[in-house]
């Protein structure tokens, strides 16, 4: 059944129940399924994991007030999708031209960990999300489970689309999927991924929609 994304969707009792302990140990945090942020008619659609705890679910913006963001928002910046190198708060003056932010999981899993059965029903928000992008546009997934929910999103079967970083498979309508280690703290600061590595991933996306 299609699903219409809603801020107040509780389709997960286990992430809906969390929500309200971070919510009531933390007033004035976000807590509600975080909506993507972005052009509405993107080139690029960015998909990470799920918001993290004293980022996206504090601030109500993908991949913003926490380490994660840092080098996603800087890279952004440099290849022209970013007005600004930094995304601060939801209400900050940072605007993206051609690229929006999504996540294959709306909500805050707890320890970071989404269950399969989570990601599944959420996969319909990312699928209506998919449906309507462009032709020709590229979805770049951060990360193995984000990669995994694009493929689901389409119907794909998974074992012909392994996700490797720097992979890049053809989509229906001429649309690109382009995957890329996350860039979280743990694999930045342990050099699984780089600025370099996590540019190559820019510099293949803007090789496609040439």
């Amino acid at each position: 059944m299609k699903q219409t994304f809603t801020t107040e969707c509780r389709l997960c009792p286990r992430l809906a129940g969390f929500l309200d302990e971070v919510k009531a140990q933390n007033p004035g945090y976000y807590a509600k399924p975080v909506p993507p942020f972005g052009d509405a008619d993107p080139r690029l659609l960015i998909v990470g994991l799920a918001p993290g705890l004293h980022g996206a679910n504090r601030t109500g913006r993908p991949f913003t007030g926490d380490y994660a963001g840092i080098l996603l928002y800087r890279t952004l910046h440099k290849f022209g999708y970013g007005s600004l190198p930094e995304s601060t708060s939801a209400d900050d003056p940072l605007r993206l031209t051609g690229c929006r932010i999504t996540n294959a999981v709306k909500c805050l899993p707890p320890q970071n960990k989404p269950e399969t059965s989570e990601i599944r029903l959420c996969n319909s928000y990312l699928r209506n999300e998919l449906e309507g992008l462009r032709k020709g546009a590229v979805i770049l997934a951060l990360g193995n489970i984000a990669h995994q929910a694009v493929l689901s999103a389409f119907g794909l079967k998974k074992k012909g689309y392994p996700f490797v970083h720097g992979g890049a498979y053809d989509l229906p309508q001429e649309r690109k999927l382009v995957s890329s280690y996350h860039c979280s703290r743990y694999n930045t600061q342990t050099r699984r991924l780089t600025d370099a590595m996590f540019e190559d991933a820019f510099k293949t996306i803007a090789n496609h929609l040439r």
